[in-house]
């Protein structure tokens, strides 16, 4: 008996591993987040009993945290009873998936398991969009941050929160994930601790599928992009690579 946490990606169902794939046509229970495609669930047996245990955008709420805790019961009620148990998350389960809780609740009842890695909407959806992540000259570095913040004005002064005062200073290319919400907030917080208000920024709504878009604006412009979740925030010299911008630096 093991249970597996399997990445499935950005989103686009060609973007599953190999593995993962392999196990899900094995498994006898799957447990998928909201975010994970319809195409991939195909791919379990007609048999497997596939229960949706995503959550609406908000981790901070306690009701998300109460399904959180549900999820870790269904993982040792089946881990304990199924041969093989598939927890699919959408992107990476180690990428701001909560993977490393469900793994610290899966050892503490003795249940084996496997990480199964999955490409990130950090990088996968960048890539989709045709924005770099790094590039030689302009780019030598990625911070990948969480926009789930209850008070980006306040820095790291929350705690666990993201500094927006040092990511302001990194430089390099920042992609925050799950910040549409707190957009505005997170805008004033980088342009407040020094970073230009004319940074290009790009927005990546529904990466890597049919209904992907892209809107490229400023760090000042941000708040008025309105794109509902998934979504992606690029900020950086990289967005003005993207097909159909600027020439690319020589170098």
């Amino acid at each position: 008996m093991t249970v597996y946490l399997v990445g499935a990606g950005p989103g686009d169902p060609g973007l599953l591993t190999l593995r993962g794939a392999e196990l899900l046509g094995r498994a006898d229970v799957v447990l998928y987040d909201r975010l994970v495609t319809p195409d991939v669930l195909t791919l379990a047996r007609s048999d497997a009993l596939c229960i949706d245990v995503g959550k609406q955008p908000g981790t901070h709420t306690p009701g998300a945290d109460r399904r959180q805790q549900e999820i870790g019961h269904l993982l040792v009620e089946h881990g304990r009873t199924s041969a093989v148990v598939v927890r699919l998350k959408g992107g990476d389960p180690f990428v701001f998936g909560r993977g490393a809780e469900e793994i610290e609740i899966l050892e503490a009842a003795g249940i084996p398991w496997q990480v199964v890695p999955g490409v990130t909407s950090a990088l996968g959806v960048l890539g989709a969009a045709g924005i770099p992540a790094t590039y030689r000259g302009l780019a030598s570095s990625v911070t990948v941050v969480t926009g789930h913040t209850r008070d980006p004005g306040a820095g790291s002064r929350c705690g666990h929160e993201p500094n927006w005062e040092a990511l302001a200073h990194t430089g390099g290319t920042l992609v925050i994930l799950m910040g549409m919400a707190s957009r505005a907030a997170i805008a004033a917080a980088l342009i407040g601790a020094g970073r230009a208000p004319h940074t290009p920024v790009a927005v990546i709504q529904d990466g890597t599928t049919p209904a992907q878009r892209t809107v490229r604006t400023t760090l000042a412009g941000l708040p008025d992009v309105d794109l509902g979740p998934p979504a992606v925030i690029v900020v950086g010299p990289v967005v003005d690579l993207a097909p159909g911008q600027r020439e690319r630096p020589h170098g």
